[in-house]
């Protein structure tokens, strides 16, 4: 996991030097499906990939956080079985 590490590291420090927040509408799906429009400035596409990577490792932790707490909820039974299908 040291690669991802090293790519947050790179948008953060993308961040720090353009002044930006962490504030995304998800606007880089859109671009990465379409062509980005003529002018657009790589550090800026740089900055939104940054900032939808980080919304998706909120994400992801959420996740986590929710499924560890569906988890505590169970019986031992249901909670093996759901272990068990997520180490598969």
């Amino acid at each position: 996991m040291g690669k991802m590490s090293q790519q947050l590291d790179l948008c953060e420090s993308t961040n720090e030097s353009n002044g930006s927040t962490n504030g995304s509408n998800g606007s880089l799906k859109d671009r990465m499906i379409t062509q980005p429009p003529l002018g657009v400035s790589a550090s800026k596409v740089l900055q939104e990939t940054c900032n939808y990577i980080r919304n998706l490792h909120r994400e992801v932790d959420d996740l986590s956080e929710r499924l560890s707490e569906l988890l505590e909820n169970t019986d031992s039974t249901q909670a093996s079985i759901i272990r068990s299908l997520l180490s598969q």
